[in-house]
């Protein structure tokens, strides 16, 4: 096999494996708070607890891939011309 046929062949299998992922689970965790819906404080003895609710997840730990996300505004989109 030469080299450039084995990138496309790799580039597609990654691909597909995320086209894929994102369509059996189309939320993943989120990237700020790592899932746990809340940030980690320490008080002042060094113990963790509870920070404050995430922003961006709005404390639910979950958030909509990117891949999702471009899939739906394309349905959307496509959805909405065809009416």
């Amino acid at each position: 096999m030469s080299l450039p046929l084995l990138a496309a062949a790799c580039l597609l299998a990654v691909t597909l494996g995320y086209v894929g992922k994102c369509w059996l689970s189309p939320f993943g965790d989120c990237r700020k708070c790592r899932g746990m819906g809340h940030a980690l404080k320490t008080d002042r003895k060094g113990r963790l607890k509870r920070g404050r609710d995430c922003r961006r997840c709005k404390a639910t730990g979950k958030r909509i891939r990117v891949g999702r996300w471009i899939y739906n505004r394309a349905a959307r989109t496509y959805r909405a011309g065809t009416r």
